[in-house]
């Protein structure tokens, strides 16, 4: 049987966050460098292992459909000198960590490949000068096929990377002019047999679903060419028209968009012919072969569920670096300023760039672990929650365990006296399950976030 109820989705198809983060970024307020410092320095894991991430915000071209942080621009020499204040920044944060092992990196963006084989290489070469790298690190790095060939890939090899990642969105010729990314088949398939060639670990690709002239017919041709590369990871994105807050998507023609039932039948198409293909289905909107660290992480507990989506190693703290970049540490997090302006000034004066954050509170703590628990292993002991913060669940939750009562009834969860367990059909709206335990969720007042499914 489907995990994909239709009727089910149509039922629970609600805006609400996609929690990667609790709580979510829309509650952080003023923050500073003083304050992320004092994060640092007290943090709970404060000789534990560390991810960095380092965001590169430049795209050589515009994609209509993106809502990421991203500056359009053809001027390389922004890249370089956006370089030179990365490396700023990265001078002031590594005091703060030092001795703490780094065993994943991740560049996003944007577009990191916007930037020359020479300048990923300094960066990288500095990243390894200035923090302790641990002996087997997990070095990924976000590209666009159109901005590779083989040889980049090979140099990208060589920097250190074995973990890449590329958006493809839809082969479709249609799709791709209305959203001006013209992306061949072939050309993706270099790119991904270059990488295996050449010994990455584990290669993911996206897709988007709900984009001008999909149907079920042209995701279906897009699914076949995507199997037939074979990524170890599948991402597929729901097309959210904001064109008040994305202005580029202003150039989108909304009569082109596929309705609401059309969107619900291309998303079970998805996931339908994916599991057929043996991916394993993680969570939200991930897909993973079994034999991938995704889905290994998920069986040994340690998956997390971060701004970068799910990610292993939930035992490390997370350092964002570069503009808008959110780091993780503790019970805390802090984002960076938005725009190189402020970046660039911050850095000038000797400051780290941050401007918003928030601490904690102990119910918060409470509610995350609950959270993780519940999007990354689909399953929460309650014996755990009540050993970690003292509190006995039951009673805690006592409006919450209620609130269950409907989503149980319609086969999304299992309320055990020990335990909850999500369903196989509860895996898709798990967006759903976790709402109920969002103290600051309000049903009324969801215009921030995107339609569950």
């Amino acid at each position: 049987m489907s995990l994909v109820d239709l009727d089910l989705i149509r039922k629970y198809s609600v805006n609400g966050p996609r929690y990667t983060s609790y709580p979510t970024a829309l509650k952080f307020a003023d923050y500073s460098p003083d304050e992320f410092r004092a994060s640092i320095q007290g943090s709970r894991r404060q000789d534990g292992p560390l991810s960095l991430y380092f965001h590169i915000p430049f795209c050589s071209t515009l994609c209509y459909y993106c809502a990421c942080s991203k500056i359009v621009t053809r001027d390389k020499a922004k890249g370089a000198r956006y370089l030179d204040y990365l490396f700023k920044e990265m001078s002031l944060l590594a005091p703060l960590v030092a001795g703490r092992e780094i065993r994943q990196v991740h560049l996003g963006g944007g577009t990191p490949t916007f930037l020359s084989d020479d300048q990923l290489d300094t960066l990288m070469d500095a990243a390894r000068r200035l923090f302790q790298f641990g002996p087997e690190v997990e070095c990924g790095i976000e590209i666009d096929p159109r901005t590779v060939d083989v040889e980049r890939i090979h140099r990208l090899r060589r920097a250190g990377f074995n973990r890449l990642s590329m958006g493809i969105q839809d082969f479709e010729p249609a799709v791709q002019a209305a959203v001006n990314r013209k992306q061949g088949f072939e050309e993706t398939r270099c790119v991904i047999q270059a990488a295996r060639d050449v010994g990455f670990d584990s290669i993911s690709v996206d897709l988007i679903y709900g984009l001008p002239h999909q149907t079920l017919a042209t995701i279906g041709n897009t699914l076949r060419s995507v199997i037939e590369l074979s990524p170890d990871r599948i991402s597929i994105y729901n097309y959210a028209h904001l064109p008040d807050r994305f202005p580029p998507q202003k150039r989108i023609n909304v009569v082109d968009l596929p309705d609401a039932e059309s969107r619900l039948r291309i998303l079970k198409q998805c996931i339908d012919v994916l599991g057929m293909a043996g991916y394993r289905y993680i969570g939200m909107d991930h897909f993973a072969k079994p034999d991938d660290a995704l889905s290994i992480a998920m069986d040994n507990g340690t998956l997390q569920r971060n701004f970068q989506g799910y990610s292993t190693h939930a035992e490390c703290d997370m350092i964002a670096m570069g503009i808008t970049g959110i780091s993780q540490v503790g019970d805390s997090y802090a984002q960076n300023v938005k725009t190189l302006e402020e970046y660039e000034a911050a850095l000038d004066a000797g400051e780290l760039p941050i401007a918003k954050g928030l601490d904690m509170t102990e119910e918060d703590r409470v509610r995350k672990a609950v959270i993780q628990a519940l999007v990354c292993r689909l399953e929460l002991r309650f014996a755990e929650i009540e050993q970690a913060f003292g509190i006995d669940f039951h009673k805690h939750f006592v409006v919450e365990l209620m609130a269950l009562a409907g989503l149980a009834a319609d086969g999304l969860v299992q309320v055990e006296p020990d335990r909850i367990v999500v369903t196989e059909r509860g895996r898709l709206l798990i967006r759903n399950v976790c709402m109920v335990f969002d103290e600051y969720f309000r049903p009324a007042s969801t215009t921030a976030y995107s339609k569950a499914i």
